[in-house]
């Protein structure tokens, strides 16, 4: 009795520090979902501002008005059907960017995404292309270029030139349908003399992004090289510890937020050095170049093409440039992690799903009825598992009374018994097991993929990607103010809670006391924990039980003596009455 006490004391304490610990677990190991899209005031449901976006940059706390500053050079437009913006002339730069695709909330006169911003505006952020070499007068950052056209879009390419000196510089820029510009440097020597050039691109960022890097999903700087992605720099390690250099043969390198990328991507075949360097002011930038310089002669024409990204990282996208376009590990700007093997099926059928029944929240129910029909012959052999346990509990219970004083020989006895009798304790958990994947699976699919961004479900659930914003603690939105942490607990966290407890209480009831408490209390901790989750998983999760609840029922209906109380001690164990209290 004394043990079984000192058991739950022990479940209790653990129980307690995975509840109130569990926010500052998740938020390196397992970050919890994006910030709320809405929250319920007054009973009604409203559009919660994104306080990291800036779609004008007109704001006090703006370096410059980024209206003054677009104004300051001439430009060139940029037009596709995913994006909108502008091209410095004053240096060559592609620094104005917007992706009209994306907005920063789920109201419909949201702001797009603004990706990237001039120098000298708030979260400055651009792109440029350069040259350097021997007896080469390349232009300056702030030399003007001039334009073949006034826009730039998938079917009018432009080329910018400008002439410094016996050279003439040509940046000839197109871009497709999706978020992918072609950067052709050229440099024509009209000179007496060779010179050797070496094209170079670089990526400018003032300060990190407005995503935290975490242990489970990569935001910061990105490279490629060799073979392989390296999600191991951040902006930390440039700001604090130098640059970071990586010879390679091809490769990109750039810097990723959870949902967008930027990448410079030099020619595939060409030998270059890519680095992450410290920039004035707390800014880093990311730049290529090629690991020896090239001579051209008198006459002579010099070409290097660069490819640009720079927009939402959609999946298909990103794998058809790496199929298609021959970017080596384009698709692993998606930091996937271990489990890729698992999570992209699930994103693809997950997709598939959505595109037949349009609604993300149903996709989700059809998948977990999909997995639980796949993990269907494995739950009876399970419940098989579970009859041929409660048979043998009368004489697991006399092992346990007769040996109640010498633990290690009670444990050899009990792994005996069960190799006698053919019965593998374990079984039942497999499908459990199995699940594990699935869930993180899609965990990831909601914190990583932009398809899941924003989407709704039914009701109050506007974004399947946040938490539930339906909070019990301020009434569902009656009283204004929204609670801390772990103690918003919205509806979906409830009735999962409930599901699982229902859950388990239709299991048969477990003779061990410490078993019976952990039950007891396991639901209504998970309830605390699955609380800042993605309302996806939740979904998920609840969708998962209610199913589980309808297989046990039928399940029962074949195996009806799982139902019966267990029979009572006092088995016959080697032909003698087990020992213990009467």
């Amino acid at each position: 009795m004394k043990d079984d006490q000192k058991n739950f004391l022990l479940f209790a304490v653990i129980a307690a520090l995975l509840l109130f610990a569990w926010p500052a677990i998740t938020g390196w190991f397992f970050p919890t979902a994006n910030p709320p899209a809405t929250k319920v005031q007054g009973g009604e449901t409203k559009v919660v501002p994104n306080p990291g976006a800036d779609p004008a940059a007109d704001t006090p706390r703006a370096v410059r008005d980024r209206k003054l500053v677009l104004a300051e050079s001439p430009r060139v437009a940029i037009e596709t059907p995913t994006v909108r913006g502008s091209i410095s002339l004053k240096g060559a730069r592609i620094d104005d960017l917007v992706l009209i695709k994306h907005q920063e909330t789920i109201a419909k006169d949201s702001d797009p995404i603004r990706l990237l911003s001039p120098s000298g505006t708030r979260d400055a952020y651009f792109a440029g292309f350069g040259w350097s070499g021997q007896g080469l007068n390349a232009p300056g950052p702030d030399s003007v270029w001039q334009a073949s056209g006034a826009k730039l879009t998938p079917s009018t390419p432009i080329t910018l030139t400008a002439t410094s000196g016996t050279q003439r510089f040509a940046i000839e820029l197109s871009v497709d349908d999706g978020y992918m510009f072609t950067v052709r440097q050229k440099v024509a020597n009209l000179g007496q003399r060779a010179i050797s050039v070496a094209g170079y691109g670089y990526l400018y960022r003032y300060g990190p992004g407005k995503d935290h890097d975490t242990w489970t999903i990569h935001a910061g700087p990105v490279a490629s090289y060799n073979g392989t992605v390296d999600y191991g720099v951040n902006y930390s390690t440039v700001t604090d510890e130098g640059a970071k250099r990586f010879d390679s043969k091809g490769g990109w390198l750039g810097y990723t937020d959870i949902y967008w990328l930027t990448a410079l991507v030099p020619d595939q075949g060409m030998p270059v050095a890519l680095s992450f360097r410290p920039a004035a002011n707390g800014a880093t930038q990311a730049q290529f170049e090629p690991t020896s310089a090239r001579q051209v002669g008198p006459g002579q024409v010099m070409t290097q093409t660069t490819r640009f990204f720079a927009g939402a990282k959609d999946v298909n996208l990103l794998d058809q440039y790496e199929e298609q376009g021959g970017i080596r590990q384009f698709g692993k700007a998606i930091d996937w992690g271990w489990f890729e093997i698992f999570e992209k099926p699930i994103f693809h059928y997950l997709h598939w799903l959505f595109r037949m029944v349009g609604n993300f929240g149903l996709a989700i129910i059809l998948l977990t009825v999909t997995v639980r029909a796949l993990l269907f012959p494995i739950a009876q052999k399970q419940f098989a598992s579970m009859a041929s346990m409660r048979a043998l509990q009368p004489k697991m219970k006399a092992l346990q009374e007769r040996y109640k004083d010498d633990k290690p020989r009670q444990q050899q006895e009990i792994m005996k018994l069960y190799k006698d009798e053919k019965v593998n304790p374990l079984a039942g958990c497999l499908p459990t097991l199995l699940q594990i994947p699935i869930l993180y699976a899609l965990y990831k699919c909601l914190m990583l993929s932009i398809e899941m961004r924003h989407q709704p479900f039914i009701l109050w659930i506007k974004d399947l990607s946040a938490p539930d914003p339906l909070h019990v603690l301020n009434l569902f939105g009656l009283l204004d103010f929204n609670p801390p942490g772990f103690l918003a607990i919205g509806v979906l966290p409830i009735l999962l809670g409930a599901s699982m407890w229902a859950q388990f209480k239709l299991n048969p009831a477990p003779m061990d006391e410490m078993q019976k408490q952990m039950f007891a209390i396991m639901p209504w901790v998970l309830m605390f924990v699955m609380a800042p989750f993605a309302t996806g998983l939740q979904v998920y999760w609840i969708t998962s039980n209610l199913l589980t609840i309808a297989q046990q029922k039928f399940l029962y209906m074949r195996h009806p003596a799982l139902k019966e109380p267990a029979p009572a001690s006092g088995a016959v164990i080697d032909g003698k009455p087990a020992k213990g209290k009467k």
